[in-house]
């Protein structure tokens, strides 16, 4: 992952979840999770409330972890959408630029298709809300410490050792 520091502020996951709200309704779909590749849970939305959400995401991330290496062994860089067919729910999972991993729960009230469809719109625009995370001016490191909170710190550890 290339964004390994990424902060995500109450704005932006407001507009994240607008966004996965708006998509629920229009596919009719159950619920939906947005998950780092590492398998961190970043924002779940809809009926969740009888799922382990925690759980779900690490598996979620495991899932295209080792799909991605399926894909390398077929000659594929890596497959970015996934699809698992249950006898009432089904999992509909789509990366999101290079670090998140969009799933949505469904059953048979709607269509694979309209999942997909509403998911990809979902999709493109999530990847928009973290490019401009990115550009965001207040960015932070990899560490997650500003640039200029981490040349105050460093100053001050310089002026106490210096002594």
């Amino acid at each position: 992952m290339t964004d390994d520091g990424l902060i995500i502020y109450e704005e932006e996951i407001t507009r994240i979840e607008a966004a996965i709200s708006g998509m629920l309704r229009s596919a009719e779909a159950k619920c939906a999770l947005l998950v780092d590749k590492d398998g961190h849970l970043i924002t779940r939305q809809g009926f969740t409330h009888s799922l382990d959400t925690t759980a779900l995401a690490a598996l979620l991330a495991g899932s295209f972890a080792s799909t991605k290496e399926i894909a390398r062994l077929v000659g594929e860089p890596e497959f970015s959408v996934l699809f698992h067919q249950g006898k009432k729910d089904h999992i509909h999972m789509c990366l999101i630029g290079e670090r998140s991993i969009l799933a949505v729960i469904f059953d048979d009230r709607t269509t694979i298709g309209m999942v997909r469809l509403y998911a990809k719109e979902t999709a493109a625009e999530l990847t928009k809300i973290f490019e401009q995370i990115k550009q965001h001016p207040q960015a932070k490191t990899d560490s997650g410490v500003s640039s200029e909170f981490a040349a105050m710190a460093q100053d001050k550890l310089d002026d106490i050792f210096q002594d």
